[in-house]
Parts: structure tokens; C-alpha cells; sequence
């Protein structure tokens, strides 16, 4: 009986508990400059960027329109963080090199 309660004060607790997946991802500008961001809903993010002029970071505000060309997946708030402070820090270059998945150069940037 014990064990069967426990089942289900931890099964409850899952179901209360909030599984959110967080993205890393880059923006092609429409002057052709490259944004990253992060946020743990892909879709809403694109269009707040696009389309709400109150949600947009002040970046994006004149370079619309704006489309992703690149995204990762994570589970975790903090290493979704840490990618994009890793990311940002990098060339035009070695972003462009990512984008397309060229490992090779992207060693090499």
C-alpha cells in the first residue's frame, strides 16, 4: 500500500512539473546580418520577431523580415544559455559555417 502511494505522488508530480524544451537559434536578417537567440518556443519567437514589434529584440526592429536558418534542441535552460553566449562570440564566418554543417571549416574558423 505504501508503494502504491508513492507511485502516484510521483507520478502526480510529474504531471505537474513543466517539460519545456529550449531552442538555440539563428536568424537571417534581411541585410543578410546573422542573430542568435534562445527561447523554449521556436515558432512564437520567429513571429514575435517578425510581426510584434514589442517582443522583437531592438536588433531585429529594421531588419525584417527575418528567417531561421538554424536551430538546436536542448533540454536544459542553462546549456541552451551557454551555446548562445558560445555562439555569439563567434565570426560571421564560423556562424555561416554551422549553418551549412560544414565541420571541416568550422574547425578551422
Amino acid at each position: 500500500m505504501a508503494m502504491a502511494n508513492f507511485e502516484s505522488n510521483v507520478l502526480s508530480e510529474r504531471s505537474e512539473s513543466k517539460d519545456y524544451m529550449y531552442y538555440f537559434y539563428i536568424l537571417r536578417c534581411s541585410d543578410n546580418s546573422l542573430y542568435c537567440g534562445q527561447t523554449n518556443n521556436l515558432q512564437r519567437r520567429i513571429n514575435e520577431h517578425n510581426f510584434d514589434k514589442n517582443k522583437s529584440a531592438k536588433y531585429l526592429r529594421a531588419k525584417k523580415p527575418v528567417k531561421l536558418v538554424y536551430s538546436e534542441e536542448y533540454s536544459n535552460l542553462q546549456l541552451v544559455m551557454k551555446r548562445e553566449w558560445q555562439i555569439k562570440k563567434w565570426t560571421k564566418a564560423k556562424k555561416e559555417a554551422l549553418i551549412i554543417g560544414n565541420k571541416r571549416l568550422l574547425k578551422m574558423l
